[in-house]
């Protein structure tokens, strides 16, 4: 029993050894702080405490990004990557315990009857004749099960669950986009709807003027010059009128595939971007914190360590293998005594293995395990960097984005009323139509370009969402 127990302690301390080496995580090639000054105040939620139903607050884009969650066919490929690699995982891990199984087994064997006086010293092998003999064999055992001395099992199961992990993680980032996708889309459909309502007004004042136009030439207060520009300003708007419809018919389209079914005949869209009510502000913490909460960035960590641990396989290779085959069982030359007193049978069958020359192929494995590892790091690096670009981005625009729409609504107003002003002065014969169309000119793209930076504005805060990795509360849908 203590021999038992000694030998047991020590194949216990040989299969816990790893010669993987230890795992660092790569300091992050960013600046320590956002550039922009801009941040949230400090009573704003943080990206850890807040899920996407609390950050994106509009039922009727909540109900979207629900309908997405559920049918999205990205995410669902996702879902199956995290499926597959869950089932490789297993698939490896089960390679640390023995697969046990019942045989059966009967053999038969005829041997010449040369073989036979050869091998009885008859000559000519005359007397002899033929033999048939049979064998018969039940039990149990396993068969060429490796013990991991060296590790060599564990770190590819190790490597099998990093990725497992890592695939987890990508289905996260997916949803996460998914949902900031979404609340874009919705937002550009608003957008569109606004735009498109906003050329219509500016369609109809046009057609107002040119019959207006119209009337005074027939009375002769005007000239054909005026008529044609007024013309070309009511073409231009019904030309524009077109090309919303067409813009609008598409992001439709693009929420449809994002949704992954066809849009609901009650949904409902603001058609103002004024009254689609805001997002909440989302506070920045260090980015050490965001960014190690971002989905793609953890991604990219599992599968660095995962290629660490490939390395410790790599290096298992260069020493012995040992693998064990043993059964228990009966045996006997007729099926009729199998079961009988005296029939037990039982096979012990250590191997072990050195490589002694292989054409280089270890040394190869291993430096491709390196290679690839370092190809992982500068993977990694390069995800931090793109992650702190987009966070900086965002935050750089919200910087800006107040101060701007500030201007432009102080632009939407003096442009209305210089609009205003040239029209009087157009009906009561001080000026000609000219002034008009130029005012009303600035007016519409005035008003254009503070309807686009209203969706700018909101769709940042749907980028912030996604750059900070949303929320620890994130919806989960069973797909």
């Amino acid at each position: 029993m203590r021999t038992s127990l000694a030998a047991g302690t020590v194949l216990g301390l040989l299969t816990a050894c790893s010669l993987a080496p230890p795992y660092e995580r790569p300091q992050a090639p960013v600046a320590h702080d956002w550039n922009s000054p801009a941040r949230s105040g400090d009573a704003s939620p943080t990206a850890g405490a807040t899920g996407w139903r609390d950050f994106f607050p509009d039922q009727r884009m909540q109900r979207l990004i629900t309908l997405a969650l559920a049918n999205n066919r990205d995410l669902r490929i996702a879902a199956l990557k995290v499926q597959e690699a869950d089932a490789l995982y297993r698939i490896q891990r089960s390679s640390l315990f023995p697969s046990i199984s019942v045989f059966g087994k009967q053999q038969v064997e005829k041997t010449p009857r040369g073989v036979i006086a050869s091998s009885a010293g008859t000559a000519g092998g005359a007397s002899s004749a033929a033999m048939i003999s049979r064998y018969y064999n039940v039990g149990v055992g396993f068969t060429a099960y490796e013990l991991d001395v060296f590790g060599k099992v564990r770190s590819l199961d190790r490597q099998a669950l990093e990725q497992y992990l890592g695939y987890a993680e990508t289905q996260r980032s997916t949803q996460i986009s998914l949902v900031a996708q979404v609340a874009s889309a919705y937002l550009a459909i608003a957008a569109d709807l606004a735009i498109i309502h906003l050329t219509r007004d500016t369609l109809n004042a046009q057609v107002e003027s040119y019959d207006l136009i119209r009337r005074s030439m027939d009375a002769g207060t005007t000239t054909a010059v005026a008529l044609r520009q007024a013309e070309i300003t009511v073409d231009t708007a019904r030309a524009n009128l077109s090309s919303y419809d067409r813009q609008l018919a598409q992001d439709r389209n693009t929420l449809v595939q994002l949704i992954g079914l066809p849009l609901p005949g009650d949904v409902q869209f603001a058609d103002e971007l004024e009254s689609a009510p805001e997002p909440i502000d989302l506070a920045a913490g260090l980015p050490s914190d965001v960014l190690a909460n971002r989905p793609d960035v953890l991604a990219a960590e599992h599968q660095l360590i995962a290629a660490n641990a490939n390395i410790g396989a790599a290096r298992a290779a260069f020493f012995p293998s040992v693998s064990l085959t043993t059964n228990y069982g009966t045996a006997s030359a007729q099926l009729s005594g199998l079961f009988k007193n005296g029939s037990s049978a039982w096979t012990f069958a250590p191997e072990i293995s050195l490589p002694i020359f292989t054409g280089g192929s270890n040394a190869a494995g291993l430096d491709l395990a390196k290679i690839q590892k370092n190809s992982h790091i500068a993977q990694y690096e390069k995800t931090i960097q793109a992650a702190f670009r987009e966070v900086d981005d965002a935050y750089a625009a919200r910087a800006t984005i107040d101060e701007q729409l500030a201007s432009q609504r102080a632009l939407v107003v003096a442009s209305r009323d210089a609009y205003q002003l040239t029209g009087m002065r157009f009906r009561s014969g001080v000026d000609s139509f000219l002034p008009v169309l130029d005012a009303q000119r600035t007016l519409y793209s005035a008003q254009l370009g503070l309807v686009n930076l209203e969706l700018l504005r909101l769709q940042n805060t749907a980028t912030l969402y996604k750059a900070l990795g949303g929320g620890m509360k994130e919806y989960k849908e069973k797909l």
